[in-house]
């Protein structure tokens, strides 16, 4: 199957070894991967910080831009429930309904890595060994706008060696938010502060997610506090094959 890769914008400025771990599950899947250079943003930055008419032209261009696609996946869940959850809004308020229609049509393709994995390709065992001990982090946009359920949890305990531990009050946000951070940076701390003690407190390893604007936020607070324990996108655990250290 072809399959389209939307990297996300902050995937691909911050943390490229993402997409490089979502394209190695899926070819060793035996998928072929396509990633179209015109794409940039969903618009979800613009969007959430109030400047909805700057964010419609990026809503466009992702309609153009995976204009024929087959499936497309994306490996961050805000970027997928921005889409879910606005897209359809902004395309109605332009009163276009060509554009509407093609908003539907591009919804019908989106799926976020574990929904792919586990809803459209029906799989769960993707060949990953990783013989650590992992507490997974729900990011707010997968539990509350996706209702992503155990679908990671599923494909975490497929893998050969891992050991996942529940992470306590798992429900409970990281803090991050986008710019919810830098406009409440107090709030946002402490939140971060909260969801540290919770990671630390099993003892895992790894904390991981399918949020790395999550991971990041929760593991900037692990390394000001000097603890051992790594933060790593779902994809990268799901990519690894041969038992031995972390990646770097």
């Amino acid at each position: 199957m072809l399959i389209s890769l939307f990297i996300t914008c902050y995937n691909d400025a911050l943390f490229p070894s993402t997409g490089k771990a979502v394209v190695a599950v899926l070819e060793r899947l035996g998928h072929t991967v396509e990633f179209r250079d015109a794409q940039t943003c969903c618009g979800q930055m613009h969007y959430n910080t109030g400047y909805a008419r700057e964010a419609l032209p990026l809503m466009r261009r992702m309609v153009d831009v995976y204009r024929g696609a087959g499936p497309i996946c994306v490996p961050s869940a805000s970027c997928v429930a921005m889409m879910r959850d606005h897209y359809p809004k902004m395309a109605a308020e332009t009163g276009d309904q060509r554009l509407e229609a093609e908003v539907a049509d591009l919804l019908g393709r989106v799926f976020e890595f574990s929904e792919l994995l586990v809803d459209r390709l029906g799989v769960t065992d993707v060949g990953a060994a990783f013989p650590h001990t992992v507490t997974l982090h729900t990011s707010c946009h997968s539990l509350r706008s996706l209702h992503i359920g155990d679908q990671p949890e599923r494909l975490l305990a497929a893998v050969q060696g891992l050991q996942l531990v529940t992470l306590p009050r798992r429900d409970e946000c990281c803090g991050f938010g986008g710019t919810f951070s830098v406009k409440n940076a107090g709030v946002s701390t402490a939140m971060a502060a909260d969801k540290v003690a919770c990671v630390l407190g099993t003892g895992a390893e790894v904390c991981t997610a399918g949020d790395n604007s999550c991971l990041m936020q929760i593991g900037g607070a692990l390394r000001r506090g000097n603890a051992a324990v790594r933060c790593l996108h779902l994809a990268e655990i799901l990519a690894s094959t041969a038992p031995g250290e972390l990646p770097p």
